[in-house]
């Protein structure tokens, strides 16, 4: 299926998709803020620069776009055009995600990854049951 804007168009648009503070990410912060947690963002001294990081609790949050991560959900679509260089990408990714996640665990870091399918599930619940399961989990010891 050819692409329904121009390629200059649909540069410009991925260009602009962020890495940090993403609709996702804020979504999580906030309501983990609300419950009284208190976090650092984007710890550039550990590795991957994970989104939340609570040091009390030695421990750190992902949350993932399921496109860019390939997660194996229905949110994951591979695009039809650039198919090589789309793969080669998203394996990249999801190679760099292993590699921080062992880094990460390498010195005593406990990590969860958050999907934005399990929130965009959970939308309609009000994210509680989510939020609920992350809290019991940062609030765990030695998961």
């Amino acid at each position: 299926m050819t692409d329904v804007v121009s390629s200059e168009k649909r540069s410009q648009m991925m260009s602009g998709i962020r890495s940090k503070n993403t609709g996702p990410e804020m979504i999580v912060r906030r309501e983990l803020h609300a419950r009284g947690f208190r976090y650092r963002l984007h710890a550039k001294e550990l590795p991957g620069k994970p989104d939340l990081v609570f040091p009390r609790y030695r421990c750190v949050v992902m949350v993932h776009g399921c496109f860019w991560h390939g997660h194996d959900c229905h949110l994951f679509k591979l695009p039809g055009t650039r198919v090589d260089f789309w793969l080669a990408k998203i394996n990249r990714n999801r190679q760099r995600d292993i590699e921080v996640r062992e880094a990460l665990q390498a010195q005593s870091w406990r990590v969860l990854e958050v999907w934005e399918c399990d929130l965009r599930a959970s939308k309609k619940f009000g994210y509680i049951p989510l939020v609920d399961r992350i809290e019991n989990w940062i609030c765990a010891e030695g998961t």
